[in-house]
């Protein structure tokens, strides 16, 4: 298993939660970093302004390019598309209002503790990072006091 960061606005999040993660898409500029998810790959969303990380979801199956629209939409890039997708189910999405404040945790997380709560806009540079096993376990762990698991996961 490999544990991801994906970058995004809490609106794009949103959009991912009123289809019940059932997938996740990537820019154009991601596609290499999608054809290398793996089933039981985990996503961890975390959401730029609000500076919080909103949960988490299994990629199940392989990615595969699709431009139909979906309704995401790129911060910097008006019209960009997102036509890489992989398949997920969700793991940890608590409900709006209970996600975990990033600037709170720094010094728990290996991508964080040595940049602080200042400067955290450095550790998420970019839509897509690979994060350690510890890293994604204490995220799990914090989500998951935030509420509840998805079924079946």
């Amino acid at each position: 298993m490999q544990a991801w960061i994906v970058v995004g606005s809490a609106e794009n999040f949103e959009v991912l939660r009123g289809r019940d993660f059932d997938l996740c898409a990537f820019k154009s500029s991601r596609g290499r970093e999608a054809q290398s998810m793996g089933r039981g790959d985990r996503l961890v969303f975390y959401l730029t302004k609000v500076v919080q990380f909103g949960g988490i979801a299994e990629v199940t199956g392989e990615a595969y390019e699709d431009e139909s629209e979906i309704g995401l939409a790129s911060e910097g890039k008006p019209g960009e598309s997102f036509p890489f997708r992989v398949p997920t189910k969700p793991v940890v999405v608590p409900p709006p209002g209970h996600y975990v404040e990033v600037r709170e945790i720094t010094d728990l997380l290996e991508k964080t503790r040595r940049l602080g709560p200042k400067k955290l806009g450095m550790a998420f540079r970019g839509n897509l990072h690979r994060i350690s096993e510890a890293d994604y376990r204490q995220i799990e762990e914090l989500l998951g006091r935030r509420g509840p698991a998805a079924p079946g996961a």
